[in-house]
C-alpha cells in the first residue's frame, strides 16, 4: 500500500499536536481508558491487575518478562504484582513445558471469575466508542494500530496490504 508522504497530507488547522500521530494515539488511549477505569476501580482491581488478568484471559501462561511488555509494566513491578496476585489466588505461577528452565504465569480459576464480568463490559464499552464507523474502519484502525506496535517491539509488525 502506498501513502501520501507526510507533508501531502494536510494537518488539521491548529497546533502541531493536534495532527501529530503519537499525541493523537496517546490522548485517544487515555480518553478511551478514561471511561472503563471506573468499571475496573469497581470490580477491585487496579489498571495493571486488570491488564494482566485480561492478557492471561485467553488461559496461555506468559513468562514474566513477555507479560511485562504486554501490559506495559516495568519487569521489577510485575514481579511484585504477580507475587501479590499469586496469594489472592489470582494466578500462578509453573513450569513453561517446552523449556523447563523458564517460568510462565497462568491465570486460575479464581482469576478468571474475577475478569470474565469486566472483559464483557470492556467489549461493550469497545462497540460503544466505535459506535457509527463503519466495520471496514474498525479493521483497518485495528490492523494499523497492530502494525504501529509490532514495528515498536522490534517484530516488524503485520504489514499492510
Amino acid at each position: 500500500m502506498s501513502r501520501k508522504p507526510a507533508s501531502d497530507c494536510p494537518a488539521p488547522p491548529g497546533r502541531f499536536i493536534d495532527g501529530y500521530l503519537s499525541y493523537l494515539l496517546a490522548r485517544a488511549s487515555h480518553t478511551v481508558y478514561r471511561e472503563f477505569h471506573a468499571q475496573v476501580q469497581a470490580a477491585g482491581l487496579s489498571s495493571l491487575e486488570w491488564r494482566l488478568l485480561a492478557t492471561l484471559s485467553d488461559g496461555d501462561g506468559l513468562t514474566i518478562g513477555d507479560l511485562a511488555r504486554e501490559i506495559l509494566a516495568q519487569q521489577p513491578t510485575l514481579t511484585k504484582l504477580v507475587q501479590r496476585m499469586e496469594k489472592a489466588g489470582w494466578v500462578r505461577r509453573g513450569a513453561d513445558p517446552a523449556d523447563a528452565r523458564r517460568t510462565l504465569v497462568f491465570q486460575t480459576p479464581q482469576g478468571q471469575a474475577t475478569v470474565a464480568a469486566l472483559l464483557a463490559q470492556a467489549k461493550v464499552h469497545e462497540d460503544t466508542l466505535l459506535e457509527g464507523f463503519s466495520e471496514r474502519d474498525v479493521t483497518a484502525l485495528k490492523k494499523i494500530l497492530r502494525a504501529l506496535i509490532g514495528r515498536g517491539d522490534g517484530s516488524g509488525g503485520t504489514p499492510i496490504t
